[in-house]
């Protein structure tokens, strides 16, 4: 029953490198790996599912389904999920264990979740929900978490309880790449999990935690033999440390007191301390509201006073004013703090500032910095409503969510700016070199830039550049260089620079095969009213954020002038591409080892047939080109009702 966890952390290791070599070849057109590593890779996992029975989310020989719902339907749990008791004091702590064994973990800060299995396999999903009686179903989302198993090598009927979280690491990414940002990793867990696509929620990268298990034939006597058991069956287990009593309370003392929340990559809120004897812990019963087998150890989030100085105001991409507060310096535990975020103008008029005020601020799970309460309340600060970046007035606006938030509306604004000028840049777009954001800052800064077409003007303050510092001859014209290679592009790599929302790289060449690479021939089915969802993998967001874009008057300004610069070049790809065949303009996916094409072959062949490659099963899809080991890509084909073809009846289909 138990699966070797070596072969586990090596199968976890394998999806891991899999996923990475993925997202660089399909998403970043830059492959980390050969296609003979990538095989031998996947055949190495291909083996160790097999041979241990476990097959884990993520796992590339078995992709979870793009779900999407209508609503979340409600479940009840086969037995009450209770709290934990809380306390701040260590002493209480100690008292509790009593001398006896326990198990100290983290408790994990997202959303709690029950997993259900049956004959192996994964069957439902379930949030904590309503006092821990009726959760949501969300099997569909949960599916899509990294290291959820989706088979495991156990056939009783089994729940496991645990977790649902976001690392610090991927919160920090996503939000990277967000205007309207998230405030903590644990909302955005419980967001994305409740989600009703479950497309959206794979770009989330949750993972989960487990911490307990139910089972009427499972049980075991001790909480580490169950967590072990967890663990073999091949699931991540909240990490946790066993205290035995033999070690008496200095030993739980450090411990605890080595369980340090800012060098732990997931958020947290405290500590769970349990009885490792099972059969006592049960014996001790349960309230309404907890179970007194384990205690939660909250951290203090003692708060200290300082002054309240005003607030730094900052301008984001799409014109959003952000707010945060700034105090006199004060240490928090080891680390001195000056500033923290407020998120928006409700939460900062209801702290009543003014300069001088003293104010209490902490830091949440002892990492964040937060203002906890103003205790002079004067009131007398005003909030600047000029755009820090270019003075114009700001507005306020209700967002959808019910919060008030000031935005800058001035479409010349260089804080906006920027960031559309250093994304149409960007290797991946134009490939400009030397145009950092930094530099742009001070062209814009300068007046030398307004829009795009600006950018193939620069020629013209070749004086003022030379006489910048930190910029030299050979540097301008390195510059001048890059900029005028540019001027030949793809529409793929142009239609990706101009920042339309959700239209990348994958959409930009999915245009540029539609419109043979003709800027004109894009713009006029515009003009036309053309329903970009026939294309694949266009949905009907995608469809609207291209005409919203287009009717844009401020966007136009920006990338119009521009049309005079650039010359359209085909993709190399497509030079030879040949309509005549029954494969033009078709949505082709290719699954499994071909024995006359690696995967950039077939794709290559694919384009010059003029057929739309893919890489995943929808309805649109036409053909599905099935090799040796095609896994769930066929199952799925089949269940569609798609029609399948042999790398032999593929290219007779050619011959003929």
């Amino acid at each position: 029953m138990c699966v070797n966890e070596d072969k586990i952390l090596r199968m976890k290791d394998l999806i891991k490198a899999l996923t990475e070599a993925d997202i660089a070849y399909y998403r970043d057109d830059d492959p980390v790996m050969s296609d003979r590593e990538y095989d031998q890779l996947t055949d190495e996992l291909l083996k160790l599912e097999a041979e241990t029975g476990l097959v884990i989310s993520g796992s590339p020989t078995q992709k979870a389904s793009g779900e999407v719902l209508e609503e979340l339907t409600s479940v009840r749990h086969t037995k009450p999920m209770l709290s934990a008791k809380k306390t701040k004091s260590i002493e209480e702590l100690v008292r509790f264990a009593g001398g006896r064994s326990v198990l100290v973990s983290w408790k994990l800060d997202g959303l709690t979740i029950v997993l259900r299995y049956e004959n192996g396999e994964l069957k439902q999903a379930i949030t904590r929900g309503r006092e821990g009686i009726i959760g949501e179903d969300v099997t569909h989302t949960v599916r899509t978490y990294l290291n959820v198993p989706l088979t495991i090598p156990i056939r009783d009927s089994i729940e496991v309880r645990g977790e649902g979280v976001i690392s610090w690491k991927h919160f920090n990414l996503i939000n990277s790449n967000l205007e309207d940002t998230y405030s903590h990793p644990r909302n955005l867990a419980a967001g994305s999990t409740r989600k009703l696509d479950a497309n959206e929620s794979r770009k989330r990268l949750l993972e989960f935690f487990a911490f307990d298990l139910v089972s009427d034939h499972l049980e075991r006597p001790s909480k580490l033999a169950q967590m072990q058991l967890m663990q073999n069956a091949g699931f991540s287990v909240v990490p946790f440390t066993y205290v035995d009593s033999t070690g008496g309370e200095e030993l739980l003392r450090k411990t605890v007191d080595s369980y340090k929340p800012e060098h732990y990559g997931y958020p947290v809120d405290g500590l769970i301390v349990e009885y490792d004897d099972r059969a006592y812990g049960a014996s001790l019963g349960a309230t309404g509201h907890h179970e007194n087998r384990m205690i939660a150890l909250k951290w203090k989030d003692d708060p200290v006073p300082t002054k309240f100085l005003g607030v730094d105001l900052a301008t984001t991409r799409t014109g959003r004013v952000t707010i945060t507060g700034l105090f006199e310096p004060v240490a928090i535990d080891g680390a001195m703090v000056s500033r923290a975020y407020l998120h928006n103008l409700d939460i900062f008029d209801a702290f009543q500032f003014g300069v001088g005020d003293e104010i209490m601020v902490y830091k949440a799970n002892q990492i964040i910095p937060q203002i906890a309460e103003n205790k002079t309340k004067s009131g007398t600060f005003k909030m600047p409503m000029a755009c820090p970046c270019c003075g114009e007035k700001l507005i306020v606006r209700t967002t959808p969510g019910g919060s008030r938030q000031m935005y800058c509306e001035n479409p010349y604004c260089a804080a906006k700016l920027i960031r559309k000028f250093t994304h149409f840049c960007e290797k991946t777009r134009m490939n400009i070199e030397g145009l950092s954001q930094t530099t742009l800052s001070k062209f814009l800064g300068h007046g030398w830039i307004r829009n795009f077409g600006d950018l193939y003007e620069l020629e013209k303050y070749r004086d003022e550049f030379l006489q910048t510092p930190g910029f030299g001859e050979k540097s301008f014209e390195r510059l001048l260089a890059s900029i005028e290679k540019s001027r030949h592009c793809t529409l793929a790599k142009f239609i990706a620079g101009l920042g339309i929302p959700m239209v990348g790289r994958h959409a930009g060449r999915d245009l540029d095969r539609y419109f043979g690479g003709a800027w004109e021939a894009f713009e006029q089915a515009i003009q036309d009213g053309f329903d970009f969802t026939q294309l694949h993998d266009f949905g009907e967001t995608m469809n609207n954020n291209i005409y919203i874009w287009y009717a844009d008057a401020e966007e136009a300004n920006l990338w119009r002038p521009l049309l005079n610069h650039i010359e359209f070049v085909k993709e190399t790809s497509t030079m030879t591409t040949n309509t005549t065949n029954p494969f033009a303009g078709k949505t082709v996916v290719a699954t499994g080892k071909l024995m006359n094409y690696t995967r950039d072959g077939i794709q290559n062949k694919l384009l010059s047939l003029g057929a739309n490659p893919a890489s995943s099963i929808t309805k649109k899809t036409d053909y599905l080109i099935v090799g040796e080991k095609a896994g769930s890509k066929l199952t799925k084909a089949q269940q569609l009702g798609i029609e399948t073809l042999t790398e032999e009846e593929f290219e007779q289909m050619l011959a003929d």
